[in-house]
C-alpha cells in the first residue's frame, strides 16, 4: 500500500474503490459532472489543495478531460498535480458494454499502472519513495514544431504516435502536451521518445502508391 500526502480526485465510486486498493490517501469523488453544480464540494477541494495539494486522476476520455479542465481552472495551478492514465480499450467487468469511446477508466486500470501514473505526476510518497518532477531544460512549443509534432502536414498523427509511446491520452492538445512533458518526463526523456519515433519511421516507412 502506497502512502500519499496529496488528496486524489477521481470521477466516481468505482474509481475510488479501485484506487483505494493501491494507495492510502484521501480520495475524493467529483460524482462525474456533478462537481459543476456542487459549490460545497468544489470549496472542499480548494481547501484540500491549499492544505495538502491535489492530484487529479480522471478518465482519459473526453468527459474526463472536461472535468479535469474545470478543476484546472478552479484551483490555483501550483496546488494541483495531474496524473494521466493511458488509453486502454475494453470494458470494465461490471459493465455490459464499453463506454462511449471504448476506453477503460480509472476503475479498469491495473495497480501497477495506477502506481506508475502517480509517480509520474510527482505524488508525495510518505515513505520517501516519491520522485520529484524532472528538472533541467523545459520542452517548448518550438521543440514540438521542430520535431514535426505540430503546425505541419501529418503532425497531428505523429503527435498521437508520441503520446501512445509515452502512455499519454490522445485528447491532449499540443499546448497541454508541452505541460505534461515538462511535469512528467522532462526534455531528455522527450528527446529519447522522439528519436525512437524517428527510428520506427525509418524502419517502417509509409507505403508508397
Amino acid at each position: 500500500m502506497l502512502h500519499i500526502r496529496e488528496a486524489i480526485v477521481v470521477e466516481g465510486r468505482y474509481d475510488k474503490h479501485t484506487l483505494s486498493q493501491v494507495v492510502d490517501a484521501l480520495i475524493v469523488e467529483t460524482s462525474g459532472f456533478g462537481i459543476f453544480k456542487d459549490g460545497e464540494q468544489l470549496a472542499f477541494l480548494r481547501k484540500l489543495a491549499e492544505e495538502r495539494g491535489l492530484i487529479i486522476l480522471t478518465d482519459s476520455d473526453g468527459a474526463g478531460f472536461v472535468i479535469r479542465n474545470f478543476l484546472k481552472g478552479s484551483i490555483p495551478p501550483h496546488q494541483v498535480k495531474h496524473a494521466y492514465i493511458p488509453d486502454r480499450y475494453g470494458k470494465e467487468r461490471r459493465k455490459r458494454q464499453p463506454g462511449k469511446e471504448g476506453k477503460l477508466g480509472v476503475e479498469g486500470m491495473r495497480p501497477q499502472v495506477l502506481e506508475e501514473v502517480l509517480r509520474r505526476a510527482g505524488a508525495t510518497f510518505l515513505d520517501g519513495t516519491g520522485e520529484a518532477a524532472p528538472a533541467g531544460r523545459p520542452v517548448t512549443k518550438a521543440d514540438l514544431m521542430r520535431d514535426g509534432l505540430t503546425g505541419g502536414a501529418g503532425s497531428a498523427e505523429r503527435r498521437r504516435a508520441l503520446q501512445r509511446a509515452l502512455d499519454l491520452p490522445e485528447h491532449l492538445t499540443a499546448n497541454a502536451l508541452v505541460e505534461v512533458l515538462n511535469r512528467l518526463y522532462g526534455y531528455e526523456a522527450y528527446r529519447r521518445a522522439v528519436e525512437a519515433l524517428d527510428r520506427e519511421g525509418q524502419e517502417n516507412p509509409p507505403n508508397e502508391i
